[in-house]
């Protein structure tokens, strides 16, 4: 049987010296390529240990080369596609298992008496913080926890629920009817949602003196059911306040490692990128590039209200203003008053403000009017071509200082 099989293979598998010979000659030009031949190529002249016909081995030298895969950045548009800072769920925990009824039954025992087990409780629902996951994206809009097993004879407790954990960013609010709950500021933190049902009981709980045979097996209890609001709020030291267009995506790439999109068209920021600070006594600040802020942004206009709940952890605000507008000084009016109808008292926290854009000719003059207009300390920087962004990475260090210290007033550093 094996020397047949190796007979129709060769017969099948030409080698390619005979294949090119056999398309010379239909031509009707004689063949001039072999194995002696010096035009051929040596992956043909190569043989098979043990084999009994020549092969080629040129094929890889066809296949198509493989680079190295290179992981692309996500534009602004699928970034925001995939960045979710608020979510509504429905959680409905596990109901308990049901009771059994049933006696027991063994030879030469007639009045064994109920053996029916309990049923298992129900699965719970938590909520768990989580410092590896960044979006309430992954969140579906309704969970269900399992059930308990029902009990069983001979005493067999029902197995309980498995508790259902959801992973969810650091700082995320829980609300229900508006109302915070809980807020889920370190990593860990837990909190149980809604609470899964008790188990059915088994007729062997209902045994009594009076009732010696009872048949009575009750249902589990259904699980608890809550609607919940999930928001997530950026945790960072430092807020970027600005118009849009003010260059806060690049003064946040000029000062960290961070990578936000950046245009010359308004709103190209669509959500908050967070970016780290590095100083050489190794420590570290966060700072957020939160989404342009317009006039009636509190009235929910432009990107309205959705992006300005970030800003209300950051201990210290940095306003950027655009030193390009006939009237700088206006906008952090303006700016000021949509934090304050937002939250009162939200634009009094410790800040600075940052007069973006002095490599432009006309931006000199319209500084020295805003240090006369205001009280607070003016740092010109130009995101650009970096122009004094060491003295901003300085007065952030300052203000974080302070802000540990509980000062009021930042130190100078």
């Amino acid at each position: 049987m094996l020397a047949s099989l190796l007979r129709l293979q060769r017969a099948r598998l030409l080698s390619p010296e005979v294949l090119l010979g056999a398309a010379k000659v239909r031509s009707g030009g004689s063949s001039s390529i072999g194995p002696g031949c010096p035009y051929t190529p040596a992956a043909w002249r190569r043989r098979v240990t043990g084999a009994v016909r020549d092969v080629a081995t040129c094929a890889p030298l066809c296949a198509k080369v493989r680079a190295n895969a290179q992981k692309r950045e996500l534009s602004e548009k699928k970034l925001t596609r995939h960045f979710v800072d608020h979510r509504r769920v429905k959680l409905q925990a596990g109901s308990g298992g049901r009771g059994a009824s049933s006696f027991h039954s063994e030879p030469r025992k007639e009045w064994g008496g109920p053996d029916g087990g309990n049923g298992g409780d129900g699965g719970s629902i938590l909520f768990k913080a989580n410092k590896f996951v960044k979006s309430l994206a992954q969140l579906v809009p309704v969970y269900k926890g399992e059930n308990g097993h029902p009990g069983g004879n001979k005493n067999c407790y029902g197995k309980n629920g498995v508790p259902t954990c959801i992973s969810v960013p650091l700082g995320t609010v829980v609300k229900e009817h508006g109302e915070t709950v809980v807020d889920l500021s370190e990593h860990g933190q837990e909190y149980l949602a809604v609470f899964g049902g008790a188990g059915g009981k088994g007729n062997r709980f209902f045994l009594s003196n009076e009732n010696r045979a009872p048949m009575t097996a009750s249902p589990g209890a259904a699980g608890q059911e809550r609607v919940l609001q999930l928001e997530l709020r950026t945790m960072a030291h430092a807020g970027l306040v600005g118009f849009p267009n003010a260059g806060k995506s690049s003064l946040l790439r000029a000062i960290s490692n961070a990578r936000p999109a950046v245009a010359a068209y308004p709103f190209t920021t669509l959500n908050p990128h967070v970016g780290i600070v590095n100083y050489r006594d190794h420590e570290q600040i966060a700072v957020a590039d939160i989404p342009g802020i317009i006039r009636g942004a509190h009235l929910n206009r432009g990107l309205g209200i959705s992006f300005l709940r970030h800003i209300e952890r950051c201990p210290f605000l940095l306003y950027v203003l655009d030193l390009s507008t006939p009237e700088p000084w206006t906008q952090l009016e303006h700016l000021r008053y949509e934090l304050d109808q937002y939250e009162p008292g939200l634009s009094q926290r410790p800040q600075a403000i940052v007069a973006n854009k002095m490599d432009l000719p006309e931006a000199r003059e319209k500084v020295e009017t805003l240090k006369s207009l205001v009280s607070e300390r003016v740092i010109p920087v130009s995101a650009l071509t970096g122009q004094n962004v060491e003295e901003l990475i300085l007065h952030l260090r300052e203000l974080y200082d302070s802000y540990l210290c509980g000062e009021g007033q930042p130190s100078r550093w």
